[in-house]
């Protein structure tokens, strides 16, 4: 495991020093210490959502394994608002927690290969289109997850041999949450239908796919001039690949204000582009006061403004 960070760093960092988001679970702790055995000056960021009784002590707890590991520590304190629910609220704040704490180094994370293989599995149930089939990155500046590779049966017995004893967070149990049961129960049936194997396959199959869409990534820049202004012209898009254009009309969207597009508006866009038929256009987003939506006006895409 240490090896592993330690392979990351020479890779991806520019410098020695980096935080780690602990948790006090076991994949962040061994990530701790395994940074810290590779040599990096190590300060633990550890998030306090204040969603369970004795968080705080949870927290203290972690903090000072954290410093018996040899690194710094600190204790950030969150309050989790309740929009897009608790899951996606809890993370919203743990990371805005850990981008105003950073101090401009970058935050390395406990993601395993197992929790890979879950987001792979998540993303295809839900159709969220290759870019969520391929995964999480090993390296999306500020963020570094140096144990995509690691299984996460190694950081509980890395955890065993240093003395060091996890917090198991209640949350990770609660078959309330997708991912909770995706891990206790769907996982371990394809794993016995399939005879083993699976989640490095679902992994390595994202690994895969990164490197397919990175080329794709590559061939779009070099379009870039096509949607380079406010408006964009149709006869320019038109011609090129499906997901050449798809994606070219993500960017220039999310420039223009749409939050995050959804592959049907991005599909609804892209008509406006190929399948002109005189329709109407496209709702993407706006504030309490206005609508933003996405037109096709004498050949070209714009953006209008309209009042709610």
């Amino acid at each position: 495991m240490t090896g592993a960070v330690a392979d990351f760093a020479e890779r991806h960092l520019a410098s020695t020093d980096v935080c780690v988001a602990l948790s006090g679970g076991a994949d962040s702790l061994a990530l701790t210490a395994a940074a810290v055995r590779s040599g990096l000056g190590v300060r633990a960021l550890i998030v306090d959502h204040g969603l369970q009784s004795g968080s705080a002590q949870v927290a203290e707890s972690a903090a000072l394994a954290a410093t018996e590991l040899g690194a710094d520590a600190r204790v950030l304190r969150v309050e989790v608002g309740r929009i897009g629910g608790l899951e996606a609220a809890a993370r919203t704040a743990r990371y805005r927690a850990l981008e105003d704490a950073r101090d401009g180094v970058p935050v390395l994370l406990g993601h395993t290969l197992d929790d890979q293989a879950e987001t792979v599995l998540l993303g295809l149930a839900r159709g969220s289109g290759a870019r969520s089939i391929a995964g999480m990155q090993p390296w999306t500046a500020p963020l570094g997850r140096p144990l995509l590779t690691i299984r996460r049966a190694a950081t509980r017995a890395a955890c065993a041999d240093l003395g060091l004893s996890p917090h198991d967070d209640p949350h990770n149990a609660d078959p309330r949450f997708t991912r909770v049961r995706l891990r206790a129960e769907v996982l371990p049936l394809l794993e016995e239908v399939l005879h083993g194997g699976v989640a490095q396959a679902l992994a390595r199959t994202a690994g895969q796919l990164r490197d397919v869409l990175d080329v794709v990534e590559n061939v779009v820049d070099q379009h870039s001039a096509v949607i380079a202004g406010d408006t964009v012209d149709c006869g320019h898009l038109a011609p090129l690949a499906p997901a050449i254009r798809s994606r070219l009309l993500r960017r220039w969207l999310t420039r223009q204000g749409a939050t995050e597009p959804t592959e049907t508006v991005v599909r609804a866009v892209g008509l406006l582009v190929t399948g002109w038929r005189g329709q109407g256009p496209v709702a993407i987003g706006g504030d309490h006061d206005h609508r933003l939506e996405i037109a096709r006006r004498d050949a070209r895409l714009v953006v209008e403004r309209r009042v709610r």
